[in-house]
């Protein structure tokens, strides 16, 4: 690549990165602060357009100042950079703001051998920070190249807390007893469950918005970047998946309905848009782990928001959504999450395990008004509770609801008070 256009590149990209703001400060960047001061690289990886970019902003001004090469390699004028430009790359980094030694990398997953440069410059002690939306691709080429040298960090879009600090709301604990400021609160989780946490479509409300994310993320991280010849096939997949959240996958009947040739197919697929953050599947838990391998697992979206402007939806699907909402903030808080289901067969949505321990078994459901979900719900969480040997269950709803005095070891709460307060 010629390098007169990569110090342009770099040139404007300074220039942009001096008058972008930093946003609304992001949840993770606490977590980062305690890694800035280790030697390992930093991958900040999450689905497109979910604010990395932001984050990286905000750990360049509380941390770095000016001190920082940075590199945007979603530039398209990028598109002919290879692996013999990072070291011209370098030089001119050199030549344009003297010796510095950290390093920003936005998107680098798009240049084909990019952990060799990175591998190298951690080896001359420098730190670096990289952004990324690929899941696995980050993950399994750093793992190769910085063996134990690098930490991942998974950034969502927002959450309930950052989507009320984007909108200057302020509450406390005595917020959920003062009818005026719960009240206020309720507005607020309603719109969240409607609109969803990515950034850029909250600040436009524009639905193209979130319909052009989701073209990028299936045209250019899944059909382009995995060579997908049944574009069609992907696309109806992708459509069924987003359609039905929190429901349990049948890969052979996808395969069956899209006329694919073999389950591994839809499997890769899957996988592919897991990778990209599109989707999340969820395992059945089983004390087995190679039986847990083979039990049917649920999927859910990134986004609400996304979700409703792209999917087919229906007003009953109003309880897949409050799922959804809690299955994000649940990945936020554990590494382990799984769903149940009891040995006669009663589901529960969502089991946290951390380590050999147990730590939470949790329902979601719109109400417990109508006595035959109420006795479902309670029934399931109930039976899974002694299989396991679980003290503590919880039950979550959209609105307030009192606890059953029959089972007083299970809590009920509302959605948007368990967020604020988890």
């Amino acid at each position: 690549m010629d390098k007169e256009i990569i110090k342009q590149v770099i040139l404007e990209q300074e220039s942009a990165k001096k008058i972008s703001t930093a946003g609304i400060e992001r949840e993770q960047l606490t977590l980062i602060d305690s890694l800035v001061p280790l030697p390992h690289a930093i991958i900040i990886s999450g689905v497109r357009r979910c604010g990395k970019s932001t984050l990286m902003r905000q750990i360049l001004k509380k941390h770095y100042e000016d001190e920082i090469y940075f590199v945007d390699f979603e530039d398209e004028r990028f598109v002919n950079f290879t692996t013999q430009d990072f070291n011209p790359l370098y030089e001119i980094l050199i030549e344009l703001y003297g010796l510095r030694h950290v390093f920003f990398f936005d998107e680098i997953q798009n240049i084909e051998g990019w952990e060799l440069f990175v591998r190298r410059m951690h080896r001359e002690k420098n730190k670096v920070f990289i952004t990324g939306s690929n899941a696995s691709l980050l993950s399994s080429e750093l793992s190769s190249r910085l063996t134990g040298r690098h930490i991942v960090v998974e950034l969502l879009p927002f959450s309930f807390k950052e989507y009320l600090k984007r909108h200057q709301i302020a509450y406390n604990k005595k917020s959920f007893l003062i009818t005026q400021e719960k009240a206020i609160l309720k507005k607020y989780f309603n719109e969240f469950l409607e609109n969803g946490g990515m950034p850029e479509y909250l600040e436009h409300k524009n639905p193209l918005v979130l319909q052009n994310v989701y073209e990028n993320i299936l045209y250019k991280d899944v059909i382009v970047r995995y060579e997908v010849k049944e574009v069609k096939a992907i696309r109806e997949l992708t459509l069924e998946l987003l359609s039905n959240i929190g429901t349990p996958l049948s890969y052979t009947k996808m395969k069956n309905n899209l006329n694919l040739g073999s389950v591994n197919t839809v499997k890769n697929y899957i996988h592919y848009l897991e990778n990209a953050y599109l989707i999340f599947t969820l395992d059945r838990f089983s004390f087995s782990v190679s039986q847990q391998t083979l039990l049917q697992k649920k999927v859910y979206a990134i986004d609400t928001g996304l979700v409703k402007q792209i999917a087919f939806h229906f007003s009953k699907k109003q309880g897949r959504y409050l799922e959804n909402i809690v299955y994000l903030e649940l990945r936020r808080r554990f590494k382990e999450i799984f769903y149940y289901k009891t040995e006669d067969n009663l589901e529960v949505d969502f089991l946290v395990r951390e380590g050999t321990k147990i730590e939470l078994l949790i329902q979601v459901t719109e109400s417990l008004k109508d006595p035959k979900t109420r006795e479902r719900e309670y029934k399931a969480l109930a039976k899974a509770m002694k299989e396991l040997h679980v003290e503590k269950g919880l039950i979550l709803t959209q609105d307030e609801e009192p606890n059953d005095l029959k089972f007083p070891e299970i809590e009920v709460a509302a959605i948007y008070q368990w967020l604020l307060k988890f």
